[in-house]
């Protein structure tokens, strides 16, 4: 079975990342992940980008993911927010 840190890892090895948060239940994964490749790429984009570093395993290995694509400084700005409990 499909452990959060075996798709985390995935996703590291696929793509330069800033952060990787991943949980999930085996079957079904969330995930936030923070690369500065996703500056100027729409969330469709970002998407893919994750999807191709994921390559056949999101077909064999990984039935359902959700992610939150963001930039470091998207990152920052939700970090920041969430700090001051906004």
């Amino acid at each position: 079975m499909v452990t959060p840190e075996n798709v985390e890892r995935y996703i590291r090895e696929g793509m330069p990342c800033e952060h990787v948060q991943v949980s999930g239940d085996g079957h079904h994964f969330e995930a936030i992940i923070v690369s500065a490749r996703f500056e100027s790429l729409n969330r469709v984009q970002r998407h893919q980008a994750v999807y191709r570093a994921l390559g056949d395993r999101m077909r064999e290995e990984i039935h359902a993911l959700s992610m939150q694509t963001l930039t470091p400084e998207q990152w920052a700005i939700s970090a920041n927010a969430e700090s001051r409990g906004g």
